[in-house]
Parts: C-alpha cells; sequence; structure tokens
C-alpha cells in the first residue's frame, strides 16, 4: 500500500465513553472490526472503554488506528492504537477527534462524548449515534453494522 492509496481512504471516527458497560464496549469492537473490513481508518482519542474496544476491533480486522492524546505521553495510548499522536492540551483533543474525520460513530458517551459531537456539528461531520446522545442532529443506527453503512454511505 502506497501513501496515495491511505490518504484517500475513508476515516472515521468512533466516540464514547472511557468506562461504559459492556454491551456498548462489544458494540464498539463490532463496528472497529467492520470499519476496517470495509477499508476505513479508524480515528479516536486513543485511551480505554469505547476507544480502546473499537481500536481493538480495527486491529484484530487488518485496519489502521489513529489515536489523538489528551496528554503528551504517547505511552499512555491503548495497545490498539498504530498511530499515537500526543496533543497535551486534554479535552481540547476532541475537536481534532473528530476534524480528523470525515464521519463519526458515537456510542454511550458522557459529557465527554457529548463535546465531540458538537465539535463535529460545527465542523459539518456526518453523525450516527448507536446508543447514545440523542441531539438533533444524530442519526440513530440501531446495529454496529447500520451504523457502518451510514458512515460510509458516501465513501464507496
Amino acid at each position: 500500500m502506497n501513501i496515495t492509496d491511505l490518504r484517500q481512504r475513508p476515516r472515521v471516527a468512533v466516540i464514547g465513553g472511557n468506562n461504559p458497560k459492556p454491551e456498548f464496549l462489544d458494540l464498539a469492537y463490532q463496528v472497529g472490526r467492520l470499519l476496517a473490513s470495509r477499508g476505513a481508518i479508524l480515528v479516536c482519542g486513543g485511551l480505554g472503554g469505547v476507544m480502546e474496544a473499537a481500536a481493538r476491533g480495527a486491529r484484530e480486522a487488518g485496519g489502521l488506528t489513529i489515536g489523538l492524546l489528551p496528554g503528551k505521553d504517547r505511552s499512555e495510548a491503548n495497545n490498539y492504537i498504530d498511530l499515537p499522536i500526543v496533543t497535551g492540551i486534554g479535552y481540547n483533543r476532541n475537536s481534532m477527534v473528530v476534524l480528523n474525520a470525515d464521519a463519526v460513530i458515537a456510542i454511550d458517551g458522557e459529557y465527554g462524548t457529548l463535546s465531540e459531537l458538537a465539535f463535529a456539528f460545527i465542523f459539518g461531520k456526518k453523525v450516527i449515534g448507536l446508543k447514545t446522545w440523542e441531539v438533533k442532529g444524530v442519526i440513530p443506527a440501531w446495529t454496529p453494522e447500520e451504523a457502518v453503512d451510514l458512515a460510509l454511505s458516501k465513501h464507496e
């Protein structure tokens, strides 16, 4: 694979809670696997919870994962992040996560996820929600397959 191929692949941010219930971790894992199997690059905040589960799914399916970390230490990234990017800007990195994606899939989540949703709308990103905040503009999905189909619909 050459650099041009990588640059043209769709990027999808998976956002969500850091300490979710197991059902949300399973959804995130499935979303990550499906994204990778369809050639998408997974972008996330690089830490635990939904981010780690999605990255694990993507990595196990042979995908590429990017984690935009809040701190200054690459070692803070979960073990499934291929390219950890330190920002040193804390929660402000949430804007960078969604800005670096073509679409966003939100799973579960708390106020950090809500801030990412707000940034996604500010930046004009398509946002798919899978058991997350019910906010105007979020396109609801009921399964990981539907969420991925919606996220990638204009890219394939």
